[in-house]
């Protein structure tokens, strides 16, 4: 029997959760998930809790019926994790963990120490639909799971260009597109196209983002006013901060945007070379890859770059003195 089978032995209802702001990895392992169970596991009843999604992950079986909020009275046999590497990154939907009687976590984030009584977490893994595609009979996943699973392997690895993109990745692609999965069009309608609005803005986070760190650090802001005046979301700025990193001669990006509180922001951050964002970001509450991560931080701009840039610079202090040693060799 494998860690499903055994986590729902004798489950009536199962909880799915991902992490807040949820990205295409997190969106496409939780579908993915409560697609295979439904269709294979008719006896459980399956429900999805996540933050509102962005619009166009919509082509997804199961988008329309995720839940959105809260319900203290709910109490579930069983709840599964996907992509959350703790606690507070599940967001107001945490309750669900404490109240369920059994927990599974099915991951890949590095920081991840374990949040459930039953925990698969691979850090080597490119994505948690990777890691998922590895826990699933393989001959009972469908398209409409297929579907879901390479959105989030290709979301987490950039189209399968970022370095944890593995042989065991590109071959777990390969098998999901024998099932039929239409790989053009969810490359292009869920990673690379762009409203009109969206490319407004960003242009203006491009044309107004600031070099620092002697060029080896570039960074850009996008406030509430500017986001509603080209009549966008904050679920759709997630291709900026990618647009920033490949800038030439860069180390890491770094990416704000104001969430509504006072001096509240959201931080993205990408790094190229030996910049390990996912310690950086996880000294601040969040959480993520060494090239990818992410959390959520108060004060000023400025305050808060100091902040990061700080300890961007002191990961490449430590990292000089071995370089200089090489050198006088």
């Amino acid at each position: 029997m494998g860690i499903l089978t055994d986590a729902l032995k004798d489950k009536k209802t199962a909880v799915i959760l991902g992490h807040v702001n949820p990205d295409g990895d997190c969106i496409g392992s939780c579908l993915g998930l409560a697609g295979y169970l439904k269709e294979n596991f008719r006896g459980v009843e399956v429900s999805v809790y996540l933050e509102t999604m962005p619009y166009k992950f919509g082509y997804l079986k199961g988008f329309d019926e995720v839940i959105h909020e809260y319900d203290p009275e709910k109490r579930f046999d069983l709840c599964i994790t996907l992509d959350v590497s703790d606690i507070p990154r599940l967001g107001g939907f945490a309750g669900y963990l404490k109240s369920a009687g059994d927990s599974l976590c099915i991951d890949h984030h590095i920081t991840n120490q374990g949040l459930a009584k039953a925990n698969v977490i691979e850090s080597s893994a490119s994505s948690t639909c990777e890691v998922l595609f590895g826990l699933l009979e393989e001959e009972k996943i469908s398209l409409s799971v297929a579907e879901c699973l390479y959105t989030g392997i290709i979301h987490d690895t950039g189209v399968f260009k970022h370095s944890n993109t593995s042989r065991r990745t590109m071959e777990t692609a390969g098998r999901l597109m024998e099932k039929g999965v239409d790989f053009s069009r969810i490359i292009d309608d869920s990673f690379f196209k762009k409203s009109y609005g969206q490319n407004l803005l960003l242009g203006q986070a491009l044309t107004e983002s600031v070099l620092t760190m002697d060029g080896k650090c570039i960074y850009s802001v996008a406030t509430q006013e500017e986001i509603a005046f080209y009549g966008v979301t904050t679920k759709s700025v997630d291709g900026i901060i990618d647009s920033l990193r490949i800038t030439e001669g860069v180390e890491c990006a770094i990416f704000l945007y104001e969430t509504g509180k006072p001096s509240e922001y959201k931080v993205s951050m990408r790094s190229n070379n030996g910049i390990d964002v996912s310690r950086i970001a996880a000294s601040f509450g969040g959480g993520g890859h060494i090239k990818a991560a992410g959390c959520t931080m108060t004060g000023s701009v400025q305050e808060i770059i100091d902040s990061l840039t700080g300890q961007m610079k002191a990961q490449l202090e430590e990292k000089a003195p071995a370089a200089d040693d090489k050198n006088k060799q």
